[in-house]
């Protein structure tokens, strides 16, 4: 599979799409690296409360009290979460912590829930993005999957590397990042496909994707023969530490909305490896938050 066909490949989910990317999206980190350590903390300190002690008093103390819910099927503020942690610790739910990272007052959780038949599988994957405010979670979003045993790559949804490198890039990350959903995935200029992933290494954590540029373009023209490519029209948030970049977007796959969780690791000036949650966005939700 050539470089010059993925590139055409690419180009079929752009065709009469009108996408946009909302003004501000990539957010500046200002803390230093011990501020940063200390919302994380703060982060899993609560998200412990809830999915790992289940105690009521921890989550009144690190959940904010006007709590901002956009999980679709979870309805707004503190009282449905101290109301849903009796209900997790009978059902044994917990969850581990894979990737954290953060960019300013988020806190992005790359996540598997154990015991997570209420969230829509024994075991899920989730992306969990917080702000933090005054020391608590103030708001919540996340993109939820089930668990896949047997993946295209032989990867698993979760699994590679976790350190977090190269902090003074990542402003220059994130950007590198938004020019590929630009140029690539909004079509501005799919013949730059390689500017931005590396053609030597591209670790594919997506279940039905194989490695590298020719598993990407394997998968784009079974897509593409089935008529059913997936279509990004809007990016919500672009959050990064050093090597690591996610982003929140909106579009359309199998002909409903959907949202898109993407996260990328970059080395050397180049995408190297991506993760993904995608979920389908349902028309009703249990509060007026929206899902972004």
């Amino acid at each position: 599979m050539n470089t010059k066909f993925i590139v055409f490949l690419l180009t079929l989910t752009t065709i009469a799409i009108s996408c946009s990317v909302k003004k501000n999206t990539i957010s500046k980190s200002t803390k230093s690296k011990e501020m940063n350590a200390d919302l994380k903390a703060l982060a899993v300190n609560g998200m412990n409360a809830a999915f790992k002690t289940y105690n009521e008093s921890d989550v009144k103390k690190y959940f904010s009290p006007t709590y901002i819910q956009h999980n679709p099927n979870v309805p707004t503020g503190i009282e449905p979460i101290l109301g849903f942690v009796p209900l997790l610790k009978q059902a044994g739910t917990v969850y581990t912590n894979h990737r954290l990272i953060q960019d300013g007052d988020f806190v992005v959780m790359h996540n598997t829930y154990d015991n997570a038949q209420a969230f829509g599988a024994e075991k899920i994957v989730t992306f969990d993005v917080l702000r933090m405010e005054n020391g608590q979670l103030a708001e919540h979003w996340d993109a939820v999957t089930p668990l896949v045993t047997e993946t295209a790559s032989g990867r698993s949804q979760i699994d590679g590397p976790t350190e977090i490198t190269d902090l003074d890039k990542t402003e220059e990350n994130k950007a590198l990042v938004k020019h590929f959903m630009n140029d690539i995935l909004f079509g501005a200029n799919p013949n730059k496909l390689t500017d931005y992933v590396s053609t030597e290494k591209y670790h594919q954590h997506n279940t039905a994707i194989k490695d590298g540029l020719d598993g990407l373009g394997e998968a784009l023209q079974y897509l593409a023969s089935i008529d059913d490519m997936f279509q990004y029209k809007t990016i919500h948030k672009i959050l990064g530490e050093g090597n690591f970049v996610l982003t929140m977007s909106e579009g359309a796959w199998h002909g409903q909305p959907h949202s898109f969780y993407d996260l990328f690791r970059i080395e050397n000036g180049k995408i190297v490896e991506h993760w993904d949650v995608i979920q389908e966005i349902p028309e009703k939700m249990a509060h007026d938050n929206g899902l972004f």
